[in-house]
């Protein structure tokens, strides 16, 4: 095994984060990737310093194959949100949409479902959280090859640098973006971006954009650790302090599908069922 050895392992996941890795051109010369099915026709895994991991252990495959690499690397790597928290297909965890799907199944070949999709920490020890949705080339980078030299920005809005004034919009803007302006802060424009909580690191490039955050790399190191209710709270506050939005307006918006994909992973990582562990602030990149 030579000591750039790595392999990548996609479980149920839109191959997203893979891209991204590709798109990091840094460790092309200096590092192997000894195995990754989305490039690599080949089957065996071999021994590998590190093992990335993305997409959700959502099938009796996924479950097989995650415990099979897992004892052929010498460290674990979680990357992107569906691999942390799920993505997509854990969407709500919505019992009907699950039952209507089973009921169907018979008429499709199709591998047998788990009965709740899993995270890989559920499933096998973590060395490493990535979270990203997918992340930026430059993180991969970072996790893979210098993960305790690397810093990243506490927060997106550290990485945004939009200035935050004293006009206080009342009502939203919705959720496209419009007529911004390029340096004011989103949330005083009206737009209910979520960047002071969400950790930092991709560099900001939605927000930048004129599109509001909406909390792909997951909850700051401060938010780790509190329940669900905690964030929301907390997130109220801010819009209370930079805005004259009624309160119940953005609680429910805050709650609503168009930001559930990645708000409810803030939750996912203080409220976790037991057995399972809380994940280490430490671990997460």
């Amino acid at each position: 095994m030579a000591t750039g050895d790595f392999a990548v392992l996609n479980l149920s996941g839109c191959s997203g984060c893979e891209v991204g890795l590709l798109n990091a051109e840094a460790w092309i010369d200096t590092h192997r990737l000894a195995y990754m099915p989305l490039v690599l026709s080949s089957e065996d895994l071999p021994q590998v310093r590190q093992l990335v991991v993305s997409g959700a252990v959502y099938t009796d495959e996924d479950l097989y194959r995650l415990r099979r690499a897992a004892t052929r690397a010498e460290q674990v790597i979680a990357v992107g949100t569906c691999a942390i928290s799920g993505g997509v297909a854990n969407l709500g965890y919505r019992d009907e949409v699950r039952e209507r799907f089973f009921q169907e199944s018979d008429r499709r070949h199709l591998p047998r479902m788990l009965p709740r999709l899993l995270p890989v920490d559920a499933v096998v020890p973590v060395d490493l959280y990535l979270p990203g949705c997918p992340p930026m080339p430059w993180l991969f980078t970072a996790a893979l090859f210098q993960p305790t030299e690397y810093q990243t920005a506490k927060t997106v809005c550290l990485d945004c640098g939009r200035v935050k004034t004293r006009q206080r919009p009342t009502r939203l803007s919705g959720f496209q973006p419009g007529d911004t302006d390029p340096q004011m802060c989103l949330i005083n424009q009206g737009y209910l971006c979520i960047g002071s909580s969400t950790r930092g690191g991709c560099r900001a490039p939605c927000t930048r954009a004129g599109n509001p955050c909406v909390g792909c790399r997951g909850p700051s190191d401060g938010f780790i650790a509190r329940s669900a209710e905690e964030w929301f709270e907390a997130m109220a506050r801010v819009f209370a302090r930079m805005t004259d939005i009624p309160g119940d307006e953005i609680d429910e918006v805050l709650r609503s599908p168009q930001l559930s994909l990645f708000v409810f992973q803030f939750a996912d990582y203080g409220d976790r069922p037991d057995p399972v562990a809380p994940r280490d602030v430490k671990k997460v990149l």
